[in-house]
């Protein structure tokens, strides 16, 4: 798994030669490269794998991605849609697990819009904004290909 802070940094967590231990609730003490530090977690968002650190007063972005999320950024897949975008387009090909839309719903940000099955792992697809939802292109059960329109907002 590796981390990466603050979008200038990154380092994998597996061969590091580091110790955590959880002290309290969200607070750890680690010990890297012979100096000792207290981290506090700020904030969590899980789904995300994104963490707020606060280490020595200073405050740090920490995202965590495994081995899953190394390979779809590696296959240029891990983009999907942009705010600015008003087509939902699928992110990698697939099948269409599931609809959580209809064409009129109203979504905001972070909504679930669909399920896609990817290489044998469900993915959820999230509204990148709120709006509403002019039409839907695919149906449950459907095969889709990289970049295929799936949802148009209004």
């Amino acid at each position: 798994m590796k981390a990466q802070v603050n979008k200038n940094y990154s380092f994998d967590l597996e061969t590091s030669e580091w110790d955590l231990v959880e002290v309290k609730n969200g607070v750890f003490h680690i010990l890297y490269q012979n100096n000792s530090y207290v981290a506090d977690v700020v904030s969590a968002d899980y789904q995300n794998k994104s963490f707020k650190i606060v280490i020595n007063q200073s405050v740090y972005d920490v995202v965590l991605k495994d081995r899953f999320d190394q390979l779809l950024q590696d296959l240029g897949m891990d983009q999907g849609a942009t705010k600015a975008e008003n087509d939902i387009k699928a992110p990698m090909p697939g099948r269409v697990i599931s609809l959580g839309v209809e064409a009129g719903s109203v979504v905001k940000e972070g909504d679930t819009l669909l399920v896609l099955e990817a290489m044998k792992m469900e993915n959820i697809i999230k509204s990148p904004r709120e709006g509403l939802i002019e039409s839907i292109e695919i149906d449950a059960g459907q095969t889709v290909n990289k970049n295929q329109v799936l949802i148009c907002f209004q």
